[in-house]
């Protein structure tokens, strides 16, 4: 009986491994929607891993394809128009794969920072260290776990930190501001009240290659105000990628948040919190950048809107820049409300503005959302393109043995 356990356990074994099997066909399907430069992901089934190396090729003439393999799947960038209701068959083969460059890449920046290229230009950096403020502001706004600058493909800087008129402002940053804990206001938000700090923990991986790059990183929630000192209160995780486009940036960011300890966070209805995105400096003033969203409102009558999806817009050294948001229709209250903000060039999505919610121990809280960075203004048409290659993305599966 032993032996046959163990000769049952290695056919098992042998079977996770999707080498054994040799060559597997990905079908990509299309579906309602014409596709184009659209990221795309095949998950592997339950149990299965890839071992050794593997190459992904197109079906119909065997030209190779750049893709990118994790623990999870494989991602690819579809390398031609898929029309709307096509589909397209790939090989993925044991293989050493051609030598393609990593097109996304990063290196470290004074010991607190992560800067993230693409084809060798900026693109994002994430400052996992102590960002000290300028000599006008505060020490208390001193601020770690988030993201600026964001560069546009052009190398036009779009985000800014530490804005005078809003010193707890910084690049693109997730917080709350209206929670309740333990029967105190706690506010993480607006750091000069000295109720809640937000803080990055630690980052646990620095991801480059030929389709992505990115990084996972953790975050800390800490009640200022406990009556034993310092509290926990969420941990929040990071998981942002950063797509190999050439005329544009494409940035995937998901938060995965859990309560700390036992007791639960209570949020009330509020008119921002959670992501927000301070734009250029250049943009600042009423008439400093516009706003569109998916549902045609504008800056004059966006602010407490529900949207997909939110394109904003202003020049930088004389040329029009820009980043699109996209919210993903599994979150929370989506599509979520927003705020927009009159005078600064400042957006958030904002889950509270849908009313109290509460969450609880054991109940992770998760928010996913693209960014689209790109140059001039960007069209309801090319938003909604975008738009449906993240709500509703092609189809991939495998068909065949």
């Amino acid at each position: 009986m032993r032996r046959l356990w163990i000769c049952c356990l290695a056919l098992c074994l042998s079977d996770l491994a999707c080498s054994a099997a040799g060559p597997i066909t990905l079908e990509v399907s299309a579906g309602k929607h014409a596709r184009k430069e659209t990221p795309v992901r095949w998950d592997l089934p339950a149990g299965k891993s890839l071992s050794g190396d593997w190459k992904l090729v197109r079906a119909d003439g065997g030209k190779e394809v750049a893709m990118q393999t994790d623990s999870g799947g494989v991602t690819w960038i579809l390398d031609e128009e898929l029309a709307a209701g096509a589909k397209r068959t790939y090989r993925l083969e044991p293989g050493t794969p051609a030598n393609a460059p990593s097109r996304v890449t990063f290196a470290e920046s004074g010991g607190k920072s992560l800067i993230f290229r693409v084809n060798g230009k900026d693109a994002l950096c994430y400052n996992f260290g102590l960002m000290t403020p300028p000599e006008k502001v505060e020490p208390l706004f001193a601020r770690s776990g988030y993201v600026h600058p964001i560069w546009s493909p052009s190398g036009k800087i779009i985000s800014d930190d530490f804005p005078l008129n809003h010193k707890h402002h910084h690049g693109l940053w997730l917080t709350w501001s209206q929670t309740v804990f333990e029967g105190r206001p706690t506010n993480f938000w607006e750091q000069f009240r000295l109720e809640g700090k937000v803080e990055c923990a630690g980052v646990d991986a620095k991801i480059e290659g030929p389709v992505f790059g990115g990084f996972r990183a953790r975050h800390k929630f800490t009640d200022l105000k406990a009556p034993a000192g310092p509290k926990p209160v969420l941990d929040d995780a990071w998981d942002v990628k950063l797509y190999a486009l050439d005329k544009y940036y494409l940035v995937d960011f998901l938060s995965t948040e859990k309560l700390a300890g036992d007791s639960p966070l209570f949020f009330k209805e509020y008119r921002y919190g959670g992501l927000g995105f301070r734009g250029a400096a250049e943009w600042d003033g009423k008439d400093g950048c516009a706003f569109l969203t998916s549902e045609g409102k504008t800056r004059v009558n966006g602010h407490a809107t529900k949207a997909n999806w939110c394109e904003m817009n202003g020049k930088v050294k004389g040329e029009t820049v820009g980043i699109g948001f996209f919210c993903h229709p599994s979150n929370f209250r989506a599509p979520e409300g927003m705020r927009i903000h009159d005078t600064e060039p400042f957006f958030n999505f904002v889950p509270c503005q849908g009313g109290d919610f509460e969450m609880r121990p054991g109940e992770p809280f998760v928010l996913r959302y693209r960014l689209f960075i790109h140059e001039g203004a960007a069209s309801a048409q090319e938003m909604d393109r975008l738009w449906r290659d993240y709500a509703e993305p092609p189809e991939v599966k495998q068909v065949g043995g």
